[in-house]
């Protein structure tokens, strides 16, 4: 049977995500990026003169987020990681979804922003945090560097990630309303290279690439990557630092009472107009 060529490319292994991701919970789990961006969703919805009652939280990592929200909402489901991207969510039955640090392994991120918008009542919003961006750009550029080197040839070792204005756009294509993005930049730094692996270890966030390389790398390549980390990407006092970028999605289901654009030729006064009324006269 011939591939349905509209279907999104398989790119992420969720199975091994769903493991990576229980395996970093067993230990000493890395947070400080979850819980940033925990913190700064609460802030944003308290910004928000609307009350939710029915809310649904959407593959967020921990159980910090629904924590939080606790004392604010009655009460937040939370639909758990799975294999499918196919969401247990009824039609216009939510007035809020919420995601944090999950969108970013979705393989049909499109047809998941589809789902969310028919699960939303008229009006109710979608709030999600993803990495995006430029995030461990400095790690891809020294791993690629040194398995070209190394190896003569280069694997995929950090995903591809959607940037702003992908992201406002998947807004658009899935009928939200009122679409809002912005980034958050965190810099953080290391000693090495290899305590940054070894975060991204305990955030349940190392490679999950279905054309990720399945044999370990060489030690060769392992201590030239880390070489060219520190060469490029390092501060005076010799730390290096890596970058996470946090794309902000926001939108709305659509309602008669959200404001409308004006058609176009509505415009009861010219810009042509403006312009000579406010340019000074020569004298």
């Amino acid at each position: 049977m011939a591939a349905n060529p509209n279907a999104a490319p398989i790119l992420f292994d969720r199975a091994l995500l769903r493991a990576r991701q229980a395996r970093a919970q067993r230990g000493e789990p890395a947070t400080f990026l979850l819980d940033r961006v925990t913190e700064d969703m609460v802030e944003r919805l308290q910004v928000v003169t609307r009350n939710f009652s029915d809310v649904a939280d959407v593959w967020t990592p921990g159980a910090a987020l629904q924590e939080l929200l606790r004392g604010r909402f009655k009460s937040v489901g939370h639909v758990g990681l799975g294999d499918s991207e196919t969401l247990p969510l009824q039609p216009e039955s939510l007035d809020l979804v919420i995601s944090a640090l999950a969108f970013q392994f979705v393989n049909d991120l499109p047809g998941v922003l589809a789902q969310i918008r028919c699960a939303l009542k008229p009006d109710g919003l979608l709030l999600a945090a993803m990495i995006g961006g430029d995030t461990l750009t400095e790690l891809r550029q020294a791993f690629a560097q040194a398995e070209a080197e190394c190896e003569s040839g280069v694997s995929p070792r950090v995903a591809p990630f959607a940037d702003l204005r992908d992201a406002g756009s998947l807004l658009q294509r899935a009928g939200f309303a009122l679409p809002v993005t912005d980034v958050d930049r965190t810099v953080v730094r290391y000693d090495n290279a290899f305590v940054l692996m070894e975060d991204l270890r305990r955030m349940g966030a190392t490679n999950v690439m279905i054309e990720r390389r399945r044999t370990p790398t060489r030690r060769t390549t392992l201590l030239r990557m880390s070489q060219i980390y520190a060469n490029r990407f390092s501060d005076p006092d010799g730390r290096i630092r890596a970058t996470f970028d946090v794309i902000w999605l926001s939108g709305w289901a659509p309602h008669e009472s959200q404001p409308k654009p004006l058609r176009p030729g509505s415009a009861k006064a010219s810009l042509e107009a403006a312009v000579r009324k406010a340019a000074p006269k020569s004298t």
